[in-house]
């Protein structure tokens, strides 16, 4: 028997919605792409001597491109720093989780070191760590942070009662002493974390004392609030 083809049937056609999104976005070639990343390792390094008041000319020259080349990937200064400070921030929680993996609860001591080396690196621009667009990033690595402060507590490493923002307090001293002695003394640092670590491991938190800061405190400082961001 021979059966009769069914008419195709004809797409449906596009509503308005579908007519007013966006067309996909095209990839970048090859030579825009390798331009993007010398913008972004020169403004890393120019950022990290000069700070946030370098210009856009400065960054393009040490880029070798032209300022026309960082003004097409960024309209302004103020969304390059927003960039490389979410890289920063990218790595930084890259390298919290990896920590988790370390023995014996030592994982947010090696954690609290690096993010010492990276303040000290990158001090020309560390205070712009946390803004109002990197939120969910932000609530990411200080979910990480708390497993590493769970972790060492529970391997004896640090005293009950650290919290989480206790330890967010010792990281704000740490930008504070990098911004203020950097340039002089850039590991200045280093010995202060050394004391901060021997308290938090042998002193135990008066119960009656001021509570730490909260997780809700923490989000309303980094949204730009007149406490110290991070």
């Amino acid at each position: 028997m021979t059966g009769h083809a069914r008419p195709a049937v004809p797409a449906p056609a596009p509503g308005p919605a579908a007519a007013e999104q966006d067309p996909p976005a095209r990839p970048l070639r090859r030579d825009a792409v390798r331009n993007h990343q010398l913008v972004i390792d020169a403004a890393r390094e120019v950022l990290s001597e000069f700070g946030t008041d370098a210009s856009m000319e400065l960054i393009a020259s040490r880029a070798g491109v032209g300022v026309g080349t960082v003004y097409r990937r960024f309209p302004n200064k103020e969304a390059l720093v927003d960039e490389i400070a979410g890289l920063m921030l990218s790595e930084l929680t890259e390298v919290a989780r990896r920590s988790l993996a370390l023995p014996d609860g030592s994982g947010l001591e090696a954690f609290l070191r690096v993010i010492g080396r990276s303040l000290s690196k990158h001090r020309g621009y560390a205070d712009k760590l946390v803004g109002h667009s990197k939120t969910a990033c932000v609530e990411v690595l200080r979910d990480r942070i708390t497993e590493l402060l769970v972790q060492a507590q529970k391997s004896g490493r640090v005293a009950p009662g650290v919290e989480l923002g206790d330890v967010m307090a010792l990281i704000w001293g740490l930008r504070g002493i990098v911004e203020t002695s950097g340039a002089v003394v850039p590991d200045a640092w280093q010995r202060q974390l050394d004391i901060q670590l021997a308290g938090l491991r042998s002193v135990a938190v008066p119960q009656d004392g001021p509570p730490a800061v909260t997780r809700a405190q923490l989000r309303l400082i980094g949204a730009g609030g007149t406490s110290p961001r991070a």
